[in-house]
């Protein structure tokens, strides 16, 4: 084939290539279907070209022409840039439909967390001598300080919020790889921790001190408390499915499960960041107890403010793969 019966075939297809190339921009998906469709086919068939030019025409500037064209095809068509849209789509949809689609597990987690601080609280706020055995040695100072003081200094201050800060942290992750066994672990994990928290308010609270206590915490722990119950939520899924593989295998349910699970414990890993900022940079700056409780709960409720507006673009099957069990 000569050169120019070659440009007379082949210019036309691609042109059009360049024309879904401008129409696409840095996102394919603004073609379509069949736009995708043809973008694969058109960049195909000009990287066919390419290799007949190499051969037939080495130094023809078509050949130049072809190579770029191929190039930004390649590109677009392989998504060399679809890992930062996929983290971000992620954080901006996904993550979210992912959580709501484990609603009845978090929901669990939040009961057996909430439920037992709520009862043990009462408990030790009225009995606090007895309660105290509870309270983990890193914090009783916190809940109960020595006689004559009725608060903590600032290094203690600092170091109370901090200690609690790391329990969490480990708690978090700890309730996910317990939800694994079966879901019971994970519940009982979740519900210890609470009885802790319970026990920490209630003698805080008969001591004088919950105000205090309150103050260190309450910036960065209702976020934290969220990371708790997700991640348990998380664990307990994959964990019913071990107990109740529905219809397939068992081994089927659990790889079904697993995956979107094992995405939101590592999408809720940056939100225990922000923690880490908020305890770090906004607990032991004295704001006011408006000021602090405005942030913490502001968090909490963004967060699920989220989980409820972003989670309800889900598709189905996306909250199937999630709260399969």
């Amino acid at each position: 084939m000569t050169l120019s019966r070659f440009l007379a075939d082949r210019t036309p297809s691609w042109d059009a290539l360049e024309g879904l190339l401008r129409r696409a921009g840095s996102r394919p998906e603004r073609l379509g279907t069949d736009g995708v469709l043809q973008l694969g086919a058109a960049y195909r068939a000009a990287a066919a070209d390419l290799a007949h030019a190499r051969r037939a025409y080495p130094g023809d500037p078509v050949v130049q022409r072809l190579e770029l064209l191929v190039r930004r095809a390649r590109s677009l068509v392989y998504a060399r840039s679809g890992a930062r849209r996929s983290a971000r789509d992620f954080f901006a949809r996904d993550y979210w439909i992912l959580v709501r689609a484990l609603g009845r597990w978090i929901g669990l987690a939040s009961l057996a967390l909430l439920g037992t601080a709520l009862v043990v609280g009462v408990w030790a706020a009225l009995d606090p001598a007895v309660a105290a055995s509870l309270v983990p040695g890193d914090f009783i100072d916190g809940a109960a300080p020595p006689t004559g003081d009725r608060g903590l200094a600032s290094s203690e201050s600092a170091a109370f919020s901090s200690q609690l800060f790391t329990n969490n942290i480990r708690v978090t992750f700890m309730a996910f790889v317990a939800g694994l066994l079966c879901v019971v672990p994970g519940f009982l994990i979740v519900a210890y921790n609470g009885a802790i928290l319970g026990a920490v308010m209630g003698v805080a609270a008969a001591n004088g001190n919950l105000g205090r206590v309150l103050h260190l915490i309450v910036a960065h722990g209702v976020l934290e408390l969220t990371c708790i119950v997700v991640a348990a939520g998380a664990g307990m899924a994959v964990g019913w499915a071990v107990v109740d593989p529905g219809q397939g295998t068992r081994r089927a349910a659990v790889r079904d499960v697993a995956r979107p699970t094992i995405l939101v414990v590592l999408g809720t890993m940056p939100f225990l960041v922000v923690c880490g900022i908020v305890e770090g940079f906004v607990s032991p700056a004295g704001w006011s107890a408006i000021a602090v409780t405005v942030l913490g709960v502001g968090l909490g409720v963004a967060y699920w403010a989220l989980v409820f507006r972003r989670g309800a673009d889900g598709a189905p099957g996306a909250r199937r793969g999630a709260g399969a069990g």
